[in-house]
C-alpha cells in the first residue's frame, strides 16, 4: 500500500465508522499520547527500564500503527499530500545527509 492509498483508507474509515475527524488540536494530543505509548514499550523492552507484567503483552506494531493512523488523519484534515511530502523530504535528506553520515566516525 502506498501512502496516498493509506490516506484514502483512513478518510473512508472516518466517513464510514467515525462521525468526523477530531479537530487538529485533539488529534495532535492523540498523536502525543500514541507516541508516548510507543516510547513506553521501547524504553522498557529495549532500554534500561524493567518491563512490567502489564506491558509484556503490548504490541509495538499496533502502537506504531496507531501513530501512523493519527498522522494520516492530520495530513487529511490539513490538506497535506503525505506521499509527496515524504518523497520531497527523502530527497532533501538524501542530498543533505549522504556524506555527513558516511563521514560520521561515531557510526563506524
Amino acid at each position: 500500500m502506498d501512502i496516498k492509498s493509506a490516506q484514502e483508507q483512513v478518510d473512508n474509515w472516518i466517513k464510514t465508522h467515525g462521525v468526523r475527524y477530531f479537530n487538529e488540536l485533539t488529534n495532535m494530543a492523540q498523536l502525543t499520547e500514541e507516541v508516548g505509548e510507543v516510547a513506553r514499550i521501547i524504553a522498557r523492552r529495549y532500554g534500561e527500564q524493567s518491563e512490567k507484567d502489564s506491558d509484556k503483552d503490548k504490541d509495538l506494531g499496533e502502537e506504531l500503527a496507531d501513530v501512523l493512523f493519527v498522522v494520516l488523519c492530520l495530513a487529511n484534515q490539513t490538506g497535506v499530500n503525505l506521499e509527496d511530502a515524504f518523497n520531497k523530504k527523502l530527497d532533501i535528506k538524501t542530498k543533505r545527509d549522504h556524506d555527513r553520515h558516511h563521514n560520521n566516525q561515531k557510526l563506524k
